[in-house]
This record gives C-alpha cells, structure tokens and sequence, in this order.
C-alpha cells in the first residue's frame, strides 16, 4: 500500500478537535480506503486496561467517512447514516489501527468496512468489525 492523503481528507481531518484529543493520525486516505491509528494511553482506556470501544468506534467511523469521502466529487461533504460494530477481542494496549474500505460507493450512499486491530510485540490483533453507511452531502455548507 502506498501511504497517501487526499488533501481534503487532511483538511476535514485537521478540523477534529477530537481526532487531537484521542492522538488519532491519517496514515493513508486514498481511492476508497483509509487507515489511521492511535496509540495506547491510560487516558483511552476501560476498566480492565483495554482501550475504551468508544474509541476503537471513533476511530472506525472517522477512517470509514473518509475512505468514502475520498471517492466522493469536489465540493461534497461527508456525513456517517449508520453504523454497526462488533468488539471481536479486547482492543489490548499498543497501536490501536483502523483500516477501512469502501465495499459499494454510491452518489449518494456508500456501503464501508473497516477492521479494527491492535498491534504490540509485533502481533496484529483483529478487535472490531465495522459495517456502516455513508452519506455524500452535495449542498453542504462550507466548514466554519
């Protein structure tokens, strides 16, 4: 795979204040997929030490939208319909990954992907699935 950004995808990703505040990176944002990560932090996680699923949720619909996103004309805006998530494994401490995939693009709604995996001691772990819907906004207003 070749580690690219869409720079729209770079531009809407740097306008969540949220994606700072879990530590999440684009790692690539190209033709239909996207993948990002973040990394383990006592402040990520539940009560047993894995990382919060609220996270690997996060992480898994913000890295679906802009695999979407990154098929979508000049001018649009992305926005989730749905989504449905499986926790599959604990999301363990190390790299938590989200790598997503468009599977049907639309012109108005796109069907995606995306597995969730931790990797530590050079182990990758699967530890969510995600299936979800995304909207392409044509007449959407421009970002504050």
């Amino acid at each position: 795979m070749d580690f690219e950004i869409d720079p729209r995808v770079d531009a809407s990703f740097a306008r969540q204040g949220f994606m700072d505040l879990i530590g999440a990176r684009l790692i690539h944002a190209k033709a239909g997929r996207c993948v990002m990560e973040t990394a383990w932090s006592e402040r990520l996680t539940q009560q047993h030490g894995y990382f919060h699923a609220g996270v690997s949720a996060t992480l898994a619909d913000n890295a679906a939208g802009y695999a979407a996103y990154t098929l979508m004309p000049e001018g649009a805006s992305v926005l989730t319909v749905e989504f449905k998530l499986n926790l599959t494994n604990p999301a363990r401490p190390g790299l938590l990954r989200a790598d997503a995939q468009v599977i049907k693009p639309g012109r108005t709604l796109s069907v995606v992907r995306c597995t969730v995996s931790t990797l530590a001691d050079g182990k990758e772990t699967p530890c969510a699935e995600f299936l979800g819907t995304i909207m392409t906004l044509l007449q959407a207003p421009p970002p504050p």
